[in-house]
Formats: C-alpha cells, sequence, structure tokens
C-alpha cells in the first residue's frame, strides 16, 4: 500500500491542506498560478502551508504536474501597507486584494504612531478579517519587522504610551490578544519592492 500524502495548496481554487490527490488536484488542474506540492505527514504540511511556497520547485503528483514558483506575486492574495506622517506621527493602514488593488479595509488616522505599527496592525486585521469572511489567501506586507511581530504575536515596538496615542495601544492590545487566541492559517509573505515596485496598498506618499 502506497504511503499517505498530504498536499499543501498556497494557490488554487481552495488553499490549503489536503489529504489526497484527487482533491489537490481539484483546486490546482487549469489554475493559472497554481501552487502545491506534497509531504509525507500533517504536521509538516500544515507548517510548510504557514511558511508560504519556497522559492524552488513545486512538485506535486504526478510527475506531469510539476510547478515551479513564480517570481511574480500571487494575484489571488490581500496585500497590506501603513502610512505616518513623521516617526511618530499621523498614522493609517489599509488592505487591498491585490489582483485589483480594491480596497478592502482602511483604518482612521491615529496620532502619535509609527509606520512598523501600522504595519502590524493591518497585517493582523487582513487575518481577522479573513477569518471573519472564511475566506484563506496569501497575506503580502512590504515590512520584515512586522511580519516577524506577527509571527512573534507581539508588537516589539519601542514607542512610548501617551495619552494622544492610547487608541493605537488598545488597538496593539487587541491584536496581541487576537494573535494569542487564534492559529494562523495562511501563508504571509514579504513584498519583493525591488523586483515588484510599490505594492497596490501603498498610500503614494513618498
Amino acid at each position: 500500500m502506497a504511503k499517505k500524502k498530504f498536499y499543501v495548496v498556497w494557490s488554487g481554487r481552495k488553499t490549503g491542506v489536503f489529504t489526497s490527490w484527487d482533491a489537490c488536484q481539484e483546486q490546482v488542474e487549469s489554475f493559472g498560478g497554481a501552487r502545491y506540492k506534497s509531504y509525507p505527514d500533517r504536521e509538516t504540511a500544515e507548517e510548510a502551508f504557514r511558511s508560504g511556497p519556497p522559492a524552488k520547485e513545486l512538485a506535486s503528483e504526478p510527475k506531469k504536474a510539476l510547478r515551479i514558483y513564480s517570481t511574480q506575486p500571487l494575484p489571488d492574495s490581500i496585500t497590506v501597507d501603513a502610512a505616518c506622517s513623521g516617526n511618530p506621527g499621523d498614522m493609517e493602514y489599509r488592505g487591498v486584494y491585490t489582483a485589483t488593488g480594491t480596497e478592502i479595509f482602511r483604518s482612521k488616522v491615529y496620532p502619535l504612531g509609527t509606520n512598523n505599527i501600522g504595519e502590524f496592525l493591518a497585517l493582523v486585521h487582513a487575518l481577522a478579517w479573513m477569518q471573519q469572511k472564511q475566506l484563506s489567501l496569501p497575506v503580502y506586507s512590504d515590512s520584515k519587522i512586522a511580519i516577524s511581530w506577527v509571527k512573534a504575536g507581539k508588537a516589539r515596538s519601542k514607542l512610548e504610551p501617551q495619552k494622544k496615542n492610547e487608541a493605537i495601544f488598545d488597538l496593539i492590545m487587541r491584536a496581541e490578544k487576537w494573535l494569542a487566541s487564534n492559529t494562523i492559517k495562511v501563508p504571509i509573505h514579504k513584498w519583493d519592492t525591488a523586483a515588484w515596485g510599490e505594492n497596490p496598498a501603498d498610500f503614494g506618499r513618498k
């Protein structure tokens, strides 16, 4: 009897971990830009899904279904960005659908924030929004720091709390609480600005 495999789909009609090639094939066959790979056990597959596709070959079954990881961002995804006038300064963030640039959510402007905090809050907002909508899409951010904060479950900012920015610290507390209570089930990618240009959620204020 052939050993059971688990199939990770990062980009397809549905994404996630599938327990058979037939189920995986339904998601990726004739789907432009499909990204998937097989793994020997569920634990490894689930970790691979959370980490995102490797920047090398993504092989699956059968051999003829070999896929190469694209050097372009996955269009069926969410991209987030933040803007801050000063450091600290007036901060806001938003998330858009990558393929079209359509705005999905946008915060109000908060005084005495930082860009990294805005990026962190935007990522958590995107994750919580998808959970509410029962969606499973990759997320892009151009902030390595914010991505690391999300994966650590804590915003490691040195910003000092003040009366004027207490709303920001309330958002941070709520975001950290959400991360502590929920498992991240979608891959978070670093937006490659050098290769792809400004991300579609950029506020255009540079």
